[in-house]
């Protein structure tokens, strides 16, 4: 009986600690996210950013799947070969690319990337960016959302404005570094939004 109830109080404990530490990184990630959106003018998408990761769909795996220095929706889909949290999750945040798939009208059952409303793609640059700080930690530079791009670019279903949008706002980042990207993209998004510029 007592022999039970040391692997009973382990599995407890570690599922405290991966809820405590998971909470944790949605929340550096998240103000990280606030504090870009906030400097180029996008002040609600910074406030309501990824508040889905809170429900119990999402963070349940983050949870089971914490290790802290990548998504645990990456582990989750090694193990089972779908992450249902990052379908949760696609599914409900504009600023992912993957939200903007649907059926090609050209050709027949062909999914295709739709173009994303410039917004969005800034609040995909924003998050890119935190996400890069939070798991590189101490070896974050500005370099590091493009490297982390670069690789898949050519295997992602984008529509070719919205990868050409973003791939500048990355490049930028690694040849001209955060203050100049920030101050570009905010007059950028300054104009579109009074312009209506697909915005």
């Amino acid at each position: 009986m007592a022999g039970e109830a040391a692997p009973a109080r382990r599995d407890i404990l570690k599922f405290f600690h991966n809820a405590w530490k998971h909470f944790c990184t949605i929340g550096v990630h998240k103000r990280e996210v606030m504090r870009n959106c906030f400097r180029i003018g996008l002040y609600r998408q910074g406030i309501l950013h990824d508040l889905s990761k809170y429900s119990w769909t999402e963070f349940k795996t983050g949870i089971k799947y914490y290790q802290g220095f990548r998504s645990p929706n990456t582990a989750e889909r090694m193990e089972s070969g779908v992450s249902r949290a990052w379908l949760h999750h696609k599914g409900r945040n504009l600023h992912h690319f993957e939200y903007w798939y649907d059926y090609d009208m050209t050709e027949t059952g062909r999914i295709a990337g739709c173009r994303m409303p410039y917004r969005y793609v800034a609040e995909m640059f924003c998050d890119r960016v935190a996400a890069s700080k939070v798991y590189k930690g101490a070896e974050y530079t500005d370099q590091s959302p493009w490297e982390y791009y670069a690789p898949r670019k050519d295997r992602l279903i984008m529509h070719e404005i919205t990868r050409s949008e973003l791939e500048e706002l990355l490049w930028m980042l690694k040849e001209k570094g955060e203050e100049e990207t920030f101050s570009y993209l905010r007059e950028k998004v300054k104009r579109r939004r009074k312009d209506k510029d697909y915005f």
